[in-house]
């Protein structure tokens, strides 16, 4: 096999109900693929309903990998799902296999294609100088490192204070370490085929509607109602229809009312998802049918 199809990579990504799961089943058999999990819920084992975890049906299509493999108890962050992610993209390329990589949680895929930058820990007084600083920091980083200046906004009081202290306390401009950070993504491996999935908003909105029905009707509430004991901060809580449905059970809301909210969280889910992708993804490929 040439070296070529062993370094092909698919990325699928967009908002929830806009069909971007089947599309990637669809790929995966067309082109001896491995749909390879790029959703923050999905790696869930506590979460098959709610998260719209492939069915078994579509784990019978093909080959799927980093789905309801985590606990909701366990810390996982984005830099947990890289390294996963890594992994089974190499695994893939080394059975001869197309890597398709699916799902809507956005910082996934910038973190597969930009890396992430290795920041040693901030010194403490350094944090708190710049966080309690009441000057004109953009005038601060500007004197430090003037091309960093000229990426930021000078109203974006975050991010500022953010580079400013990278480089005080380690004497590299953030967008350096960044620069590093993409030098290391897999991808600089690959010929990268990148489709961003997406429907009409409305069109959006009425299938992730009908889709909450569906998941009540398939067991979600039963799903909520045996989670363990999780603190209620835990990532895993706060998926869409866990908060909701909780608050049913403990007397507070009726069903409907519960799956009303649902319905409404997904929307504003599905608004910022749209947001975030079409100001990252301008690069993408829209595929709308």
């Amino acid at each position: 096999m040439q070296e070529s199809t062993l370094k092909r990579v698919l990325l699928i990504a967009g908002p929830t109900a806009s069909g971007k799961s089947a599309l990637a089943i669809e790929r995966a058999r067309l082109d001896d693929g491995v749909v390879i999990n790029a959703d923050a819920s999905q790696v869930y084992r506590e979460l098959k309903i709610l998260s719209a975890r492939p069915s078994e049906h579509d784990l019978k299509q093909a080959q799927h990998v980093l789905y309801g493999y985590k606990s909701g108890a366990d810390h996982y962050s984005v830099a947990d799902w890289l390294r996963d992610a890594t992994t089974e993209i190499e695994n893939a390329w080394s059975a001869g296999k197309l890597p398709i990589i699916v799902g809507g949680t956005g910082l996934y895929f910038m973190a597969l294609e930009k890396g992430l930058a290795k920041v040693p820990q901030i010194e403490a007084a350094v944090r708190d100088k710049w966080r309690s600083f009441e000057g004109d920091l953009h005038a601060e980083l500007l004197a430090r490192h003037q091309p960093s200046a000229e990426r930021l906004n000078p109203a974006d009081r975050q991010r500022l204070i953010r580079a400013l202290e990278v480089i005080d306390s380690t004497g590299k401009p953030l967008m350096l370490w960044q620069e590093d950070a993409v030098q290391d993504s897999i991808l600089r491996q690959a010929t990268v085929e990148r489709i961003f999935k997406t429907l009409p908003r409305e069109e959006l909105y009425t299938r992730a509607d009908k889709r909450l029905d569906q998941m009540l009707e398939q067991g979600g509430l039963e799903e909520v109602r045996n989670l363990p004991n999780f603190h209620a901060k835990q990532p895993i809580m706060k998926a869409i229809g866990v908060p909701e449905l909780l608050r049913h059970l403990h007397g507070e809301l009726s069903l409907e009312e519960a799956a009303t909210l649902a319905k409404t969280a997904t929307r504003h889910y599905i608004k910022r998802q749209m947001t975030w992708f079409r100001g990252q993804m301008k690069q993408w490929v829209s595929e709308s049918a």
